[in-house]
């Protein structure tokens, strides 16, 4: 048997790459057209891009084998999104998206136990197995948020107190292409612009509100513009250095005091809105093949690197039998994990109280509450 080997001295530590050009709004200058990658972050890139796509997968299954129920939106396609979006800010800087969330609990640091655990329910999910898909949490991550756009309020809320506290960092704010008609999300931009709060506004368009096209839902289709008296950037969201370079601009620009900036990542979810939707009947599913032979994000990073030797394909190929052991191994501990028992229904209503009753479905049952 013969056995190869390749050092890292083989490989090209470094590369440039020609991006597409964003479309701007209210803005002379724009991200850089030119984005450098180094092998380390292509390939971490790679392995959270890929980790996330596995877990999503997985998420299906056990979801059509019912040990995962209620609600349940999956995020495959998308992945740049919330890689890039990573990539271009700090880890103390703050991100609040809607229900399509386990992507960005992930990149914000959650681990994949404590994900799947959560969507099946278990004990040792990250909200103990009582927020399921939609309600997941990290530091500075706010979730994982039901109501449709009631998050971006929040995001200007987070923004606010970085500004009072004077730290230098800025909140992400995301909805999608379906919330972006919603009242409230232009009231958060009104307040935002008036007191230059250090908010990025981010529509992910992915073309479908639920099963409405955009051009059947929006008068105007232009996200990035709908900021009107706010600056705005629109960006090749199924490319990571695209995503990468463009919220790097977008977060200089808010951590110099110049306001929220309104970006809008165009890209594609591979699954329906949600499991209850096939995602096929206001689509066909060679659009939907298209798109992954053309503009998956992954494979996009994936030849990048190999032709440019900043990867073999062995290490590539390594790297995915890693993902889906942890992946299986995630899997294996959300369904034997035990369920969460009722003792603990109540508990963590309020951060630093004291325990305290709390009243069950009649007067007569009583449950507490223990911080």
């Amino acid at each position: 048997m013969v056995v190869s080997t390749r050092f890292f001295t083989d490989f090209t530590p470094q590369a440039s790459f020609d991006i597409k050009k964003c479309e701007l709004h209210r803005l002379e200058a724009g991200p850089s057209e030119t984005a450098v990658l180094t092998r380390e972050q292509g390939l971490q890139y790679y392995r959270t891009m890929q980790t996330m796509r596995r877990m999503e997968l997985k998420a299906d299954q056990l979801y059509k084998q019912k040990i995962i129920r209620g609600f349940c939106h999956l995020y495959d396609g998308q992945e740049a999104c919330a890689m890039g979006i990573e990539a271009g800010i700090n880890p103390t800087d703050h991100l609040i998206t809607a229900y399509r969330a386990h992507g960005y609990t992930f990149t914000r640091g959650v681990s994949v136990r404590e994900i799947m655990a959560e969507l099946t329910g278990r004990r040792g999910g990250v909200a103990k197995g009582k927020g399921g898909s939609m309600h997941m949490y990290a530091k500075h991550f706010y979730g994982g948020n039901g109501i449709v756009g009631a998050q971006v309020p929040l995001g200007a809320g987070v923004a606010l107190a970085c500004q009072y506290q004077g730290n230098n960092q800025v909140c992400v704010a995301l909805y999608g292409d379906g919330a972006a008609n919603q009242g409230q999300i232009f009231e958060s931009f009104n307040m935002a612009a008036l007191w230059k709060l250090p908010c990025i506004f981010i529509c992910e368009n992915n073309k479908f509100g639920m099963g409405t096209s955009v051009e059947r839902s929006s008068a105007s289709t232009e996200y990035f513009k709908r900021g009107d008296y706010i600056p705005g950037i629109k960006v090749d969201g199924m490319d990571v250095l695209c995503v990468r370079e463009a919220i790097k601009f977008a977060a200089d620009y808010c951590r110099a005091g110049k306001g929220p900036i309104v970006m809008e990542l165009e890209t594609y979810r591979y699954h329906g809105h949600s499991m209850s939707d096939p995602g096929v009947s206001y689509r066909s599913r060679e659009e939907i093949q298209e798109v992954r032979s053309k503009s998956d994000p992954i494979t996009m990073l994936k030849e990048r690197m190999l032709s440019n030797n900043m990867a073999s394909v062995e290490e590539i190929k390594e790297i995915d039998v890693e993902i889906r052991k942890v992946i299986e191994d995630a899997a294996q501990f959300a369904i034997s994990d035990p369920e969460p028992p009722l003792d603990e229904l109540c508990n963590h209503i309020f951060a630093n109280d004291l325990p305290m009753e709390v009243r069950g479905t009649n007067p007569w049952v009583k449950l507490k509450s223990v911080s």
